[in-house]
């Protein structure tokens, strides 16, 4: 890891995982969506929603998120997280997918076009 890439680590609070390209994060449940919640990223939340949060990734970004042995794409819908101790929020609907309950590790990836 290059001294660029562990002052990334250090600041986001992310490290990769070893040469698989995974990082890991906290990640736990945003509370389920209020009536025509909107998000930083300008879309509406449903109690169907599918989709991540995160500080600073950019809204739109596709990503895969893997928690235990399922692996989901998904991909950031807004930028303000509800709550702090994590680095991911996943709306309710992905965490229930998932299987995700209460504050958990998990990793996560860029989705490649590959």
């Amino acid at each position: 890891m290059s001294r660029r890439e562990a002052s990334a680590a250090t600041t986001s609070g992310e490290v990769a995982s070893g040469p698989s390209g995974w990082y890991v994060a906290l990640g736990a449940p945003r509370p389920p969506a209020g009536d025509a919640e909107k998000t930083s990223c300008g879309l509406i939340l449903t109690a169907r929603s599918l989709g991540v949060s995160h500080p600073v990734l950019p809204c739109g970004a596709k990503l895969l998120i893997k928690y235990g042995d399922t692996t989901v794409l998904t991909e950031v819908i807004d930028n303000d997280l509800t709550s702090s101790g994590r680095q991911l929020e996943l709306t309710d609907a992905l965490a229930k997918l998932i299987g995700l309950d209460g504050t958990q590790e998990l990793r996560w990836r860029y989705a490649s076009n590959g």
